[in-house]
């Protein structure tokens, strides 16, 4: 093995033990139920005690905690509290745990899904590292939370569709099988799963029209059996068009509808009415009576404020003093310390959400300036010059890449455009995704750049980015906080 795969393959190992331990530290250390603990707990342990409830979003994601659950209840450690808020009396980690362990496992999806498009260990590296210092994906994992699972199995589904595009036989199927199954399992977390199905669509389109743009690939197909220096090799998204009409609609649309529909079938054992197809309506019109504003949830935020972070969440926040009457709710006080703050803030990391937008806004200026180019030459160019050297269609590899990402960052934000109940910041993490993904590549073009400006620059947003996840690491962990460390980490009046 090559010393730069071991040396990649212990970077990972790294990232991985780092967001596994920064998940499981003191999980247990808020004995209640934090934020949407109070719907999922309750809900996930009420599959457990067999108690009929109404759930305004699709069951797989209760299931999941449910199945924690069970297994934590009968784990010999974590039961330094316990509570009986979510309707039996549980451990916090018991209801806890399996949400931190699979939100372990985000970055190096990520980082898989960035080597799947790119093939380059740096890229993948970063992107899975930028992904393991990011605020809001480490705040949901340590909670009975469901969008970590969204997140996961959208980012599978996609993983999985496109090395299914360079597979063949038994093993594409393979591929196609696991594929439908996640962005099934995606919608089965919640609707807004959907939106990692709705980008593979868009992107599957945009392959198809590059191929009839350079004529269904009779040109590209000349060039490369001479192995022309000119053509680039395929991208992974490029290869999209060698999956036939049955693969697509099985992968992409009946299989996704079959998990979707049963994971219905224990819900609707313990709640046979309303049945299914009511249910649907019920889940749609119930959040379509939700309005927004400050009067309905003092965290709305629209959507347009997320890729800048302007409006994030408070999932948890408590003040205490030595004065008071100790509350069994929270852990002790620092030595020496007579008052303290315990705050849980969803919030990213600002400095990686802040260079992410502006790196997804560089993409796509980047693409862009490619196509017009290419429309330039081919006005300029003369047909016979044409016919004897086809001028292909601009994007190389990267360029697919920055089309991947653009499309899939639209398909995951733009939808909520026409939603007018409250959203959260956290409905945009399936988006931070794609434009962490961005950034990863500048830095690593940055990175192995002859120039030694660029180079200082792709370092020093790596240090800013590892910086500013140490400095705002407090209110991610609930970390106490004096009053003074507390407003210092409040940069903007929207965010207390």
């Amino acid at each position: 093995m090559k010393k730069s795969i071991v040396v990649f393959c212990l970077g990972m190992l790294a990232v991985f033990i780092l967001s596994l331990t920064l998940r499981f530290w003191e999980l247990e250390r808020f004995n209640t139920l934090v934020f949407d603990e109070v719907y999922y707990a309750k809900f996930a342990n009420n599959y457990l005690t067999k108690t009929p409830f109404f759930n305004a979003h699709p069951p797989l994601s209760q299931y999941i905690i449910a199945i924690g659950i069970a297994i934590g209840t009968h784990l010999p450690f974590g039961k330094t509290a316990v509570n009986s808020m979510a309707g039996s009396l549980l451990s916090p980690w018991d209801y806890r745990w399996l949400n931190a362990l699979t939100g372990s496992f985000i970055p190096l999806v990520v980082g898989a899904l960035a080597y799947q498009l790119v093939r380059r260990r740096t890229f993948a590296f970063l992107a899975a590292f930028f992904i393991a210092c990011d605020g809001l994906f480490l705040v949901e994992s340590r909670y009975a939370l469901n969008n970590i699972y969204l997140v996961l199995f959208g980012l599978l589904g996609q993983l999985f569709i496109l090395k299914a595009g360079e597979s063949e036989g038994k093993k594409r199927w393979l591929w196609l099988l696991l594929s439908g199954i996640s962005f099934g399992a995606s919608a089965a977390i919640k609707w807004n799963g959907l939106w990692f199905l709705f980008g593979t669509y868009l992107i599957l389109i945009c392959a198809w029209a590059v191929r009839l743009i350079q004529g269904n690939r009779g040109d590209e197909e000349q060039m490369r059996e001479v192995n022309s220096p000119l053509l680039p090799p395929e991208s992974p998204v490029q290869k999209l068009t060698e999956l036939n009409f049955i693969e697509v609609i099985l992968s992409l649309a009946a299989i996704p509808i079959l998990v979707y529909s049963i994971c219905w079938i224990p819900h609707l054992l313990l709640n046979p009415t309303p049945n299914f197809w009511q249910m649907q309506t019920e889940i749609l019109t119930y959040h379509q009576r939700i309005k927004s504003g400050p009067n309905v949830h003092p965290y709305c935020s629209a959507w347009y404020s997320w890729p800048l972070m302007l409006r994030p969440i408070v999932y948890f926040y408590k003040s205490a003093s030595n004065n008071a009457q100790t509350d069994p709710v929270l852990p002790p006080l620092p030595s020496g310390a007579t008052e303290a703050i315990f705050d849980v803030h969803a919030i990213g990391n600002p400095f990686l959400w802040w260079f992410s937008t502006l790196a997804l806004l560089l993409v796509i200026g980047v693409l862009v300036h490619r196509i017009l180019v290419w429309v330039q030459t081919r006005r300029e160019a003369s047909v016979d010059a044409i016919e004897q050297q086809p001028i292909l269609f601009p994007p190389t590899g990267e360029m697919w890449l920055a089309l991947y990402l653009i499309v899939n960052w639209a398909a995951n934000l733009l939808p909520w455009v026409k939603v007018t109940r409250c959203v959260f910041l956290y409905h945009y993490m399936g988006c931070s995704v794609f434009a962490t993904l961005a950034l990863a590549w500048w830095v690593d073009r940055w990175l192995h750049s002859p120039q030694t400006r660029l180079r200082g620059m792709g370092v020093t947003i790596i240090f800013l980015i590892v910086g500013a996840f140490i400095f705002w690491m407090p209110i991610y962990l609930g970390l106490p906080l004096s009053q003074i460390e507390w407003k210092i980490r409040m940069w903007l009046p929207s965010w207390a």
